[in-house]
């Protein structure tokens, strides 16, 4: 076998001399090597390389849906509102990315029926789901140890602040503060803990549980879809091969309203000279 090195061209492509008896090792920096049999090599074949896991990947939600499909997003929808310490899962920008994806994950539990709506539809279904699921959950545990959690000293997975953050926004727009918070990071994990912790009503909470995960999730996921195809068709760009670029827009806009209240708080309070 030859040891010869090929480099690609600007667009990803390489020409190797082929013979049946050889084999060829791809390498690309932070992906995993892979060495295929000329003999098992098919003209123009297209050859996919895993990337290598970092991680800088757990705040990517290309990463979760790639590696654990549909099943993995519902599972991060709960517990990003389940679980106290899910505040730091990317959940608008991973709905964002479903919707792009939307055909791949309806495939991925062969309930592809064809059609785009429909196929957001199903996966709106399901993520509401589990985030109603998710936020039912946080309010018993509100109920149950609420009160106690402000006693709780801050750890890694944990920051009190973001408790008060929570109970403040909860008391200045009482139930509407539970459809408000799902499209608001940090604070959508909190906010249905407090409404346990202030015995807010079942049948309230219950209504505006459904609303406001219905609500964030159609919204990001029909946007992400057919904006994406917007994009496409109007100018060419494939906002997939953006994402980056994508999920940074989201974080921006979605803690925009938090982070320009909090500025005109310390201004108030900041003693004048």
């Amino acid at each position: 076998m030859n040891s010869n090195r090929y480099t690609s061209d600007k667009s990803g492509r390489v020409t190797v001399p082929k013979q049946s008896a050889d084999s060829v090792t791809i390498t690309n920096t932070g992906y995993n090597n892979k060495t295929i049999s000329f003999s098992d090599l098919l003209d123009a074949q297209q050859v996919v390389l895993e990337k290598q896991f970092t991680w800088t990947d757990l705040l990517t939600p290309m990463f979760y849906i790639l590696y654990g499909g549909i099943w993995l997003l519902l599972i991060i929808i709960f517990a990003e509102t389940g679980l106290f310490i899910g505040f730091f899962f990317p959940g608008d920008s991973l709905l964002f990315v479903a919707g792009i994806l939307s055909t791949t994950l309806v495939d991925s539990i062969s309930l592809n029926t064809g059609n785009d709506f429909f196929n957001l539809l199903i996966i709106s279904g399901l993520c509401a789901i589990a985030g109603i699921l998710g936020n039912t959950v946080g309010y018993i545990t509100g109920k149950k140890v609420g009160p106690a959690m402000f006693n709780w000293r801050d750890r890694f997975l944990f920051k009190k602040k973001y408790l008060h953050q929570a109970k403040d926004f909860y008391d200045k727009n009482g139930g509407g503060a539970i459809i408000m918070a799902r499209f608001i990071p940090f604070i959508r994990t909190f906010a249905p803990i407090v409404a346990g912790i202030v015995n807010m009503d079942k049948k309230k909470f219950g209504f505006y549980n459904m609303v406001g995960c219905i609500a964030w999730v159609v919204s990001m996921l029909f946007i992400g879809h057919y904006l994406n195809s917007f994009t496409k068709k109007q100018f060419g760009f494939d906002l997939e091969k953006h994402l980056e670029v994508i999920v940074i827009g989201i974080v921006l806009v979605t803690t925009a309203p938090v982070l320009v209240k909090l500025f005109f708080t310390n201004k108030k309070t900041k003693p004048s000279l």
